[in-house]
């Protein structure tokens, strides 16, 4: 039987206060695949009334991120001026670019009440041609988003192409994102029509090509070959599928940025440190630089 995977990463869990993060990329031996550099399981975690995520006003370089949610809401305010609640199956893909700032907090009136909280957040690494471009914002709600129904699947493409969708997100290299829900017993295969794919378990007990790929695993994908994925008769699953075409050379990541170029995150660090990069509207508190990363 062929391998379907060349490994199968295991996260390292950071606690950003409110709740953990499970990363999986940058890994080894994989430190991309496609143009994913970064990639972030948020929660599942439930705040209590009162109780809420935080995060501070912090700059970005060279990359996208994009966020995704299965529960809860996330208030996003950058210093464009864009101010954008995401909730569950939309998009929010922020491009970095030459420099952006950005905070991510828990609503107010969610904050109130308390909830869940629970979904992905990844970033893309930017092509060498588009590193120092405009940063920008766009914000895509679930309906916006092709879906694909398959026997108890369904796959809801996020950005890039898939099953012969198109998202609606504008990218900046062939991608590969899709969101899967799988009803228990079902199945689908995934076709080698992108040079790298991986394979991210949320929830479920799943099996690519027969072999067990545990939750909170990603599987990176031999390529040129489709591999079939199950889901167990007793349980449900939740998957994330990702990849495309690989980054194009070697990139450097510190702290919030990510360039192909060492003297550029060093001109970043500095700029600020010297709050050069601009603010978010309405903010006063920002994270400092990092002595050490």
């Amino acid at each position: 039987m062929t391998q379907p995977f060349l490994a199968v990463l295991k996260p390292h869990t950071s606690d950003i206060g409110a709740f953990t993060v499970q990363r999986s990329l940058p890994g080894m031996p994989f430190k991309t695949v496609g143009p994913f550099i970064f990639f972030d399981h948020m929660g599942p975690a439930t705040l209590s009334a009162g109780q809420g995520m935080d995060v501070r006003p912090h700059p970005h370089i060279g990359l996208a991120t994009v966020t995704y949610l299965f529960d809860g809401e996330i208030m996003h305010r950058d210093s464009l001026g864009s101010e954008q609640r995401i909730r569950p199956g939309d998009v929010n893909w922020m491009t970095a670019g030459r420099g952006i700032v950005h905070s991510e907090r828990t609503p107010g009136d969610v904050r109130e009440s308390g909830g869940p909280v629970h979904g992905i957040q990844t970033w893309v690494a930017l092509p060498r041609a588009d590193e120092e471009t405009d940063p920008s914002f766009s914000h895509h709600p679930a309906a916006t988003l092709p879906e694909i129904e398959l026997p108890g699947v369904r796959l809801r493409v996020i950005a890039g192409t898939a099953y012969g969708r198109q998202s609606p997100v504008r990218v900046f290299s062939g991608t590969l994102y899709v969101a899967v829900e799988m009803q228990a017993g079902a199945s689908f295969d995934v076709p080698p029509e992108h040079a790298e794919r991986g394979l991210y378990v949320v929830d479920g007990d799943v099996t690519v090509d027969g072999q067990t790929l545990p939750p909170q695993r990603l599987g990176v994908l031999a390529p040129e070959q489709t591999v079939t994925v199950a889901a167990a008769p007793g349980s449900a699953a939740r998957l994330m599928l990702l990849g495309g075409e690989p980054v194009d050379g070697e990139r450097y990541i510190w702290w919030n940025f990510v360039s192909s170029d060492r003297a550029r995150i060093e001109a970043a660090k500095a700029d600020w440190q010297a709050q050069r990069m601009g603010q978010v509207p309405g903010e006063t508190e920002w994270i400092p630089l990092p002595e050490r990363r």
